[in-house]
């Protein structure tokens, strides 16, 4: 498993990546002690074994005019496959993520909208499409996350 081969330098070396994906080699290596070639086989191996899954870009959604983030719990009828649940959720541009879950709701969608009735309309095209039998809706205030 992945897990038995990262140690406590590679657990380091995750950490820099994700605070700053584009952290240097150099950078890095004056972190943990080691040599710039040696941090950058570990960030090559660390991509071999699936650890390090590709790179990203941060983007404040605000600035591009989408500022309101809200969770929407949806329940569908009990003969709904999460694959349909998925496909019909994630055709929405406002939707980032789909997630299945155990339990009610069947579905938690993370949406990012302009504004509240951009919101609306969202929720309205996601409960009209399909197998949908109730939402709610949650809005983000705030966010904290682990980076």
């Amino acid at each position: 498993m992945a897990e038995e081969l990262v140690d406590a330098v590679d657990h380091s070396i995750l950490r820099l990546l994700r605070e700053d994906g584009r952290r240097t080699f150099s950078e890095m290596a004056a972190e943990v002690g080691l040599s710039v070639a040696a941090v950058k086989r570990r960030v090559d191996r660390l991509r071999d074994i699936g650890v390090i899954t590709g790179f990203t870009v941060q983007i404040d959604h605000s600035k591009l005019g989408w500022a309101v983030e809200a969770f929407t719990e949806l329940r569908y009828l009990g003969t709904t496959g999460a694959g349909e649940i998925v496909q019909t959720a994630s055709a929405l541009p406002e939707v980032q993520a789909v997630f299945t879950i155990a339990g009610d709701p069947d579905a938690l969608i993370w949406l990012r909208v302009r504004d509240v009735n951009h919101l609306q309309q969202a929720i309205e095209r996601l409960r009209r499409s399909g197998n949908v039998t109730g939402t709610k809706t949650l809005m983000v205030l705030g966010t904290w996350m682990r980076s």
